[in-house]
């Protein structure tokens, strides 16, 4: 089958197929996760923390067993799916749109005899191919904002799920009172008009008749400390990733790492997770 991505959606694809983003992300991040890591001391490593963050999520979504089919929208390198099929049985699809990083994660998966219960596929998450309410729940984390239809992606999720289904997420948003323009050397580095909020999510939801099931978790002090830490250990590393990877990209990595903290720093930029509720009615 041939996907038709969105502009911005093929963007983020082209960026995550390419060589110097598959060695910074895996050698950087560990190559099991690709999101905000929870931090809860300085001798925690970036993967420690990223792992973290999949356990937190993880409690959100229960519960779980082995009958529970869950759906990880923008699974990466598919690091959640292993761990919810590991801790609780479940079958897992993980759709993403990275061909790169689900090579990955299917020999990942392969390696640690998890091939069976997960599923991963290539494709977008502002058009599941998936019939209506077929999951469980709905993860996703850190992948959104390479959307430009975040309120399509929010309705797939909905659609896909089943009554009484639980849809959790985190993603990088801009505060609900950010200044216009301040956040445009962010943007335009991602190749993004905006990013989501806080309200817009929570509209979003709404109109899907999706309900919080716990209020939002504002963890925006860790978007500050996980972006800090990459950027220090891009520079501590640099001689080891010189030849591995481009200059031009570490150059302009550092770079938006900087921003990323900085916008975080200032309360332009918001962190956290969702989790919201399909009510039987929907």
């Amino acid at each position: 089958m041939t996907e038709t991505y969105s502009e911005v959606v093929s963007t983020a694809r082209n960026y995550y197929n390419s060589d110097d983003a598959e060695a910074f992300y895996s050698m950087i991040w560990g190559g099991e996760d690709i999101h905000i890591g929870l931090y809860e001391g300085e001798q925690d490593t970036i993967a420690a923390a990223s792992r973290r963050s999949v356990e937190n999520l993880a409690r959100r979504l229960e519960p779980l067993d082995a009958s529970s089919r869950v759906l990880d929208m923008g699974s990466g390198y598919g690091g959640s799916a292993r761990y919810l099929t590991r801790t609780y049985g479940c079958d897992v699809v993980g759709l993403n749109l990275s061909d790169v990083e689900n090579e990955r994660a299917r020999r990942l998966n392969q390696e640690q005899g998890l091939a069976d219960r997960i599923d991963i596929v290539d494709g977008s998450f502002e058009a599941v191919d998936a019939a209506d309410e077929t999951f469980d729940a709905v993860c996703s984390q850190d992948a959104f904002l390479h959307s430009g239809e975040r309120a399509r992606v929010v309705a797939e999720a909905a659609r896909v799920l089943k009554p009484g289904g639980v849809f959790a997420f985190t993603d990088i948003m801009q505060a609900d009172n950010c200044p216009d323009g301040v956040l445009d050397p962010i943007l335009a580095r991602i190749h993004l008009s905006s990013l989501g909020s806080p309200s817009s999510y929570r509209a979003a939801a709404t109109a899907q008749g999706l309900e919080e099931a716990m209020s939002f978790t504002d963890l925006t002090p860790q978007l500050v400390t996980h972006y800090g830490r990459v950027l220090a250990e891009t520079e501590q590393r640099e001689a080891a990733l010189h030849g591995k990877i481009s200059d031009a990209y570490l150059r302009d990595m550092k770079t938006g790492l900087a921003r990323w903290v900085e916008g975080g720093e200032q309360g332009y930029l918001v962190w956290g997770i969702f989790n919201f509720r399909k009510t039987e009615a929907s």
